[in-house]
């Protein structure tokens, strides 16, 4: 009878040693949310780095485009020139739409004033008080804008 009630003992015994419990469970569920964190919020910074890098390539282009403009016409455009496409295409062949675009933007469109997800475009006659229109006095001086993700600006104005 002994050797019965032994073997009983350990078949059950033997029972319990398989499988995890709840807490292991646990504590592996945890681990693999940690790691997910992690590697989407390396991934985001690294995207918000691509999409910063993008907003300061399109502002050199813009610039550029610009000061080709001023070289050519001893004056710079006003802001309903670079909105309008026709203009563009005549006046700024190096410059493409997307260049006005922020990566997280709407639309393709520069406004007057510095703003998240949108490229500002300040121009001015020699006094930089009042937007220029090119009708009264020829617009000398401009100021491009991008906002970045983090709160900065990039800012770049004219060479001359």
């Amino acid at each position: 009878m002994w050797v019965g009630k032994e073997s009983e003992f350990s078949m059950t015994y033997k029972t319990k040693d398989q499988g995890f419990t709840i807490i292991e469970l646990l504590i592996v569920i945890v681990v693999i949310g940690i790691l997910v964190f992690l590697i989407f919020s390396t991934l985001s910074g690294v995207k918000q780095k691509e999409r910063n890098t993008e907003r300061q390539t399109d502002i050199k282009a813009l610039q550029a485009a610009v000061e080709s403009y001023y070289a050519q016409n001893s004056r710079y455009p006003t802001l309903a020139n670079m909105n309008d496409s026709a203009f563009r295409t005549a006046n700024l062949k190096t410059l493409e739409d997307d260049n006005l675009k922020d990566p997280q933007g709407a639309e393709a469109k520069l406004v007057d004033k510095p703003a998240a997800q949108v490229y500002s475009y300040a121009v001015f006659a020699s006094d930089r008080s009042t937007p220029c229109d090119n009708s009264k006095k020829d617009c000398v001086t401009y100021t491009l804008t991008a906002t970045t993700e983090g709160g900065g600006k990039f800012e770049k104005t004219n060479l001359n």
